[in-house]
């Protein structure tokens, strides 16, 4: 792998060189690649895929990776081209034959505003699975998690069961070279203890799997997975919003704001680098203004 990695180094370093040259581009916009390409370089590395023998479905998952980071619509574009220029230069010297990204396009990410479902909808939504079973005992543990958390759902699927600490009831978040320390209420506190105690002995069929979550044959939880979880319980408590895998997490931030959080400290749990990405929140506050000021205010 260290191979690997310095055979893309020495191309990357090769690309910059030619970009700087040839193309005689501004010191800004060579930062901007070297940037961009880095988070690529990590991720592929990460995911043990060699850079010339990467394939257009391994672009598109990075693509899905940025949108669970939260990337802004222009810095996915920005990331793509990027890439794509690096492999262009590939291409024409040689390295590789085709152009990975060729029939990528910059995703045409949705605008509208964040699903956010009301303190009652989570309740149903929370009450819907019922600790009868294993699979009942984990959803449970699994949905009181994601909204207790605001945790992204690749965050999620991705823990161990050592990053989860019963005792203090944080749980570590790790999120490339970032981690931060998220704690856990009591409610979702009593509902992983269940699914540790009762039900994930008996689903992990090795000592050797180590994720937090699993499905029902004892393998780590895929994304897929969890999102076929939450859309049945969405149909069972007949929900009829337009639920995603980050509908917990959005209502997460939104019901802090509302009752009285401040917006660093929302930042901080949801793991954003940027405030801004955490201010799209503000504009539900009002809904929770009112009631305070309606509770608070002499003359209301």
């Amino acid at each position: 792998m260290e191979m690997e990695i310095s055979e893309m180094e020495k191309q990357l370093k090769e690309f910059f060189n030619f970009l700087k040259n040839e193309k005689k581009v501004s010191d800004n916009t060579l930062q901007s690649y070297k940037r961009d390409l880095a988070q690529f370089k990590e991720y592929i590395t990460n995911k043990g895929i060699k850079y010339n023998k990467i394939k257009e479905k391994d672009i598109k998952e990075f693509l899905e990776f940025l949108k669970e980071e939260e990337k802004k619509p222009s810095t996915i574009s920005r990331m793509i081209a990027s890439i794509r220029s690096f492999y262009q230069y590939e291409v024409k010297i040689k390295k590789i034959e085709k152009n990975p990204t060729d029939n990528i396009q910059s995703p045409k990410i949705d605008k509208k505003m964040p699903c956010i479902l009301t303190s009652e909808e989570v309740e149903l939504l929370l009450d819907q699975p019922k600790d009868i079973d294993l699979k009942g005992t984990r959803d449970k543990a699994m949905l009181e998690f994601a909204y207790a958390t605001g945790m992204r759902v690749t965050e999620i699927i991705s823990l161990n069961v050592e990053d989860v600490n019963l005792e203090s009831a944080n749980v570590v978040c790790k999120t490339g070279s970032r981690q931060r320390v998220i704690p856990l209420g009591k409610m979702s506190l009593a509902a992983l203890k269940e699914y540790l105690e009762q039900a994930r002995n008996i689903l992990v069929k090795t000592d050797k799997e180590k994720a937090l979550f699993v499905n029902l044959n004892g393998k780590r939880l895929t994304r897929q997975g969890f999102w076929k979880i939450i859309k049945y319980y969405q149909e069972q408590a007949n929900i009829e919003k337009d639920i995603t895998p980050h509908t917990l997490r959005h209502s997460f931030a939104t019901h802090l704001l509302q009752n009285g959080a401040d917006l660093k400290s929302i930042q901080i749990m949801l793991g954003h680098s940027d405030i801004s990405s955490t201010q799209v929140y503000m504009q539900f506050q009002n809904d929770g203004l009112n009631d305070i000021y309606k509770k608070a205010h002499p003359r209301a």
